[in-house]
């Protein structure tokens, strides 16, 4: 697991640094290998959405609530992201879902 961590800290500097493109690119090439990593498709869906790339963005956040169905902060990213690319339907129904999770008691 070493090696996805290390490829995916190699690409949170990527972003950090202001090359948004790059770090895109860079969390695309780790899916290719690791298409289960969750904090890549988290971060990937941030990108996509800051690079205007709404579609991609989404279909990245909700592969995380896909991954983590019981994890309420997927949802609450997948509400932001959607609300952020004009998706406001889709950003309620994310929102609702977090807070039927709290109110259950699933974090």
């Amino acid at each position: 697991m070493a090696a996805v961590d290390d490829a995916y800290d190699a690409a949170i500097r990527l972003k950090n640094q202001g090359d948004l493109d790059g770090a895109a690119k860079s969390l695309e090439a780790i899916l290719v290998e690791y298409p289960e990593h969750v904090l890549t498709y988290s971060a990937l869906a941030v990108i996509l959405q800051k690079l205007g790339r709404h579609d991609e963005a989404i279909a990245h956040a909700r592969k995380v609530t896909e991954l983590e169905p019981h994890d309420s902060f997927s949802y609450t990213q997948m509400s932001v992201i959607c609300q952020r690319c004009g998706r406001i339907a889709e950003a309620e129904e994310a929102l609702a879902r977090m807070r039927m999770m709290q109110a259950s008691g699933m974090h």
